[in-house]
């Protein structure tokens, strides 16, 4: 019998996105699927509205936004599934290659978590992730592998990777009782670095496996310049380094980021005008200090 897959996605303020979503998984996949969508908090409820074009499917309504690791929370709450995938609702499946991911799980006990190939929704339809660089000791920074490459096939080896994408990431539900759920406090970014962390930690390999494509209809560009984008990032590239860096390496990469980082941020964006980033990235390092259970 092959194994239930759950697909979990967060909707915020996107009906017709999640529709689209939604339309793509029933058009393409051909596996036996419970679907799970979590109305996060949207200002109208977009919960009913799902429900009724989609009576076959699970929607949870939260009255507030709970972020992004919170929404996934509340969608784990109700899965069944042996196989939980976690699928964001600007994204796209167009062929039937989902299963590819089952049987990298069912094939590789020692794997917990896999990701797909994930590429740009617009043209040209570059690649967005073939994997995850580590990342550096100090500074905290990363890369997407593949970012922007065409498919050329040069993305195209199955391989470890030391994080998953919170895009699109298939995970044994014994990892989410072991490895507990995505940690809350981050509410946007860096939760899935966490939580990747934190499987790691339990003796699971993460992989990335190219014989299973998804569409992302982010830009390479979006939010870029972004108020929230600048706080959550700030604050939490601080927020992960108390968690994950032990010694002498924590403290240097919290000096780091403070001394020079984010200070580098602030006159960045006043050389440009852009005051609300100044103001966005200073608030997230204040606002890093004020946290509580910053461990928990």
């Amino acid at each position: 019998m092959k194994p239930l897959i759950t697909v979990i996605s967060v909707n915020y303020n996107g009906f017709d996105l999640t529709c689209a979503m939604l339309d793509s998984l029933r058009r393409h996949v051909t596996s036996p699927l419970e679907i799970i969508v979590v109305d996060n908090g949207s200002a109208r409820d977009e919960a009913a509205l799902l429900r009724e074009r989609y009576p076959d499917i699970d929607v949870l309504r939260s009255e507030r936004n709970l972020g992004f690791a919170g929404g996934n929370n509340l969608g784990f709450s109700a899965a069944t599934g042996d196989l939980l995938l976690l699928l964001n609702n600007d994204t796209e499946v167009e062929d039937d290659t989902l299963h590819y991911l089952c049987e990298t799980l069912r094939d590789n006990p020692e794997i917990g978590a896999v990701c797909p190939k994930i590429r740009f929704f617009a043209p040209p339809r570059h690649i967005q992730f073939a994997g995850y660089t580590p990342l550096t000791r100090i500074t905290l920074r990363n890369a997407l592998v593949g970012f922007e490459a065409p498919d050329d096939g040069s993305f195209d080896t199955p391989h470890d990777t030391p994080y998953a994408h919170g895009a699109a990431m298939m995970i044994r539900r014994e990892v989410l009782e072991k490895a507990g759920p995505m940690p809350e406090i981050y509410f946007l970014y860096y939760e899935e670095l966490d939580w990747s962390v934190r499987i790691r930690e339990q003796g699971w390999r993460i992989a990335y496996d190219p014989r299973c494509t998804v569409f992302h209809k982010e830009s390479a560009t979006t939010g870029q310049q972004s108020p929230l984008r600048s706080y959550y990032l700030t604050r939490n590239r601080l927020l992960f380094a108390r968690r994950n860096l032990r010694g002498g390496t924590r403290l240097l990469s919290l000096a780091y980021q403070l001394c020079i980082a984010v200070p580098k941020a602030i006159l960045s964006a006043l050389a440009h005008g852009r005051r609300d980033l100044a103001k966005a990235a200073w608030r997230g390092a204040a606002d890093f200090f004020t946290l509580k259970n910053k461990t928990a």
